[in-house]
Formats: C-alpha cells, structure tokens, sequence
C-alpha cells in the first residue's frame, strides 16, 4: 500500500467550531493550532467560479437568502460569512478556491477538497473544481485529496484530472459502494464513524483502500479508531484534540 501523506487529524471545514467554516478565518485558525490537513467544501457561483461554502443555500453562514448558484461572483463576494459564529469574525468574506489554495500553500498545509455540488450541477461542478485543483497545486509535493457524496461529481473529476487522488464519500458503507469505489479508481472512502464496521475496515485495507471517517470529536473515539486501523479523522473538536494528539496533526 502506498504511503498515505495526509494527517491523521484534519480540521473540519478549516477550523471545526472554532471559527465560521470554510473561510480564510477558519483556514488560518486551524493552522495555527499546528493542524497541517484541513478538509473544505468547494462548489460553483452562477459564473462558474469556484468558492468555499457547504450548502446549497445561503442563509445558515452568511448575509444572504436562496441558492448560492444563483448568484455571481461579484454578488456573492459581498456577503459576510462570519458574523453568524461571533462578533470577532464579522466581516469573514466567502474566499475563491484561489484564495484558499494560495493561504493553504503558503504553510505547506495538506487539503481534502469535497465537491460538493449544488443540485443539478453534479457534472460541471466536478469538472471544474478537479481541473482548478489540478492547477493550483501544480507541482505540489502532496496533490489535493478529492472527494464527494457525488458520486457523478467524482466521476467528473476522475476525467478531468485522473493524476488527482478520489475518495468516495458515504454515510454508510452499502455493498454496491465497493463496486463505485474501483470504477473510480479510488484511493480512499470516507465515512461516518459510526456506521464504519469491522469488516468494512478490513475489506478496504483488502482492496488498498485508504479510510478516513468523520465527524469525531470524542479523544476516546478517536483513540479507538486510530488504533482500529483508520487512517485520517475529520473532527470539530480542533484545541482538545491538538492537545491530545499532536503527534497526528502531521508534519
């Protein structure tokens, strides 16, 4: 099995609870807890840039109201996406996928990229997302680590930029997972920790496949799943978790 080079500890939509998610905010918070894997969500605005944001919708993080792939670029570029966690992150604005990129490699932090699609825009989202990736991290030590409940979306990326490492993303693992997992050439599935059974670990060990579980913010859990055999854990719980496991926060 190749060397898996991601952190076993990576900080959930930038910086957990910490921090408004999926901001330049949450980035540098999470970095500065010493975590060197961050996972974050990418999709497209209705110009087809890609931006950070995790629902389909806007009104949980930021200012504004309806479908984010409604709007442009310039549109949504004005909203604030902090002022939702606290007074100190008013102001947060949603970054590119660009900027993003530039702040992550500028510490040589290692990324998890979810394609996370708005409905119907499955296909373009991960075309476009993959071959921006590709680009960005050209030349990159460590590619960026994609992956999808999309299972069109990966697929897409898959075309786009083959050299890209996928990983399946799954509440739980079903049998016909196995099946989508070779046909995307995958290099890891990722799950929720509490469906992840034994005998699923050991079969994706079987076939070389990498697992990385989420959401885990529990030091117990996370000491039991590492010691299970998991490879890389999402988690909110980003101070506690730096202090019981720096040894895992990668290098």
């Amino acid at each position: 099995m190749k060397p898996w080079p991601y952190a076993g500890l990576v900080a959930h939509r930038g910086g957990g609870t910490l921090a408004p998610e999926n901001t330049l905010g949450s980035i540098r918070l999470g970095q500065s807890l010493g975590y060197r894997c961050h996972e974050i969500d990418v999709k497209l605005s209705k110009d087809g840039i890609a931006f950070l944001l995790h629902d389909a919708t806007l009104e949980r993080t930021t200012t504004g109201r309806g479908r984010s792939c409604e709007l442009t670029w310039a549109e949504l570029a004005n909203l604030d996406a902090g002022r939702w966690h606290s007074d100190g992150f008013r102001d947060e604005r949603l970054p590119t996928f660009e900027e993003a990129a530039a702040l992550l490699q500028s510490r040589g932090t290692r990324i998890n990229v979810e394609i996370k699609p708005s409905p119907g825009f499955e296909v373009e989202t991960g075309r476009k997302v993959a071959a921006a990736a590709a680009e960005l991290w050209k030349g990159a030590e460590v590619p960026p680590l994609l992956s999808s409940f999309s299972f069109e979306a990966l697929m897409a990326a898959r075309e786009a930029a083959p050299e890209l490492p996928r990983g399946f993303l799954t509440r739980d693992i079903v049998p016909g997972d196995w099946a989508r997992l070779d046909e995307l050439e995958a290099a890891a599935v990722h799950t929720d920790h509490r469906t992840l059974r034994p005998e699923s670990l050991e079969r994706a060990r079987s076939k070389g496949l990498r697992v990385l579980v989420y959401t885990v913010n529990d030091a117990e859990r996370v000491e039991s799943l590492f010691d299970s055999g998991v490879d890389s854990i999402v988690t909110d719980n980003l101070a506690e978790l730096a202090r019981r496991f720096p040894e895992s926060l990668g290098n």
